[in-house]
């Protein structure tokens, strides 16, 4: 179990607040789609991911971008107890779509990067630094049903 101070837990509150998810998840996913394409095998079903221009393009893209990320907000919500609010989600990851969980990193460092992006100077290395360890947090919630 992972310890959080207010701090941390103001933080993150803060960041989240800040967050347009429709805005967010679409260029995170979109970014790890396009900055590490072998990622799009598991996403077939999403058509045209040939290139940048199609990986932008995509509505499927967009529409799951925004998927993953209201899914960070059950996260957000559940600060003590993050692994078992991703059981589920991580138990299908594993079994049924067979992600390789490191892709779960590159999700959270592009998502990171668009948090970045988007917050600018409010994205202090103070706040990077909550924001970072709640990423390891969910990437290892995500994880967990691998090992």
């Amino acid at each position: 179990m992972v310890e959080w101070s207010d701090s941390e837990r103001n933080t993150i509150a803060s960041v989240w607040g800040k967050i347009d998810v429709n805005e967010i998840g679409p260029q995170a996913l979109r970014r790890v789609l396009i900055v590490y394409p072998w990622t799009q095998r598991y996403f077939g079903a999403f058509g045209n991911l040939s290139s940048a221009s199609a990986v932008l393009g995509n509505p499927k893209v967009s529409e799951h971008g925004k998927t993953v990320l209201n899914a960070l907000d059950k996260a957000v919500k559940n600060l003590d107890d993050i692994k078992g609010t991703y059981s589920q989600l991580s138990q299908m990851h594993c079994d049924k779509l067979n992600v390789d969980p490191d892709n779960f990193w590159l999700l959270a460092d592009c998502l990171s990067i668009a948090v970045a992006n988007a917050l600018g100077s409010a994205f202090s290395p103070a706040v990077q630094a909550t924001w970072q360890k709640f990423m390891s947090v969910v990437v290892a919630a995500l994880s967990s049903r691998y090992f």
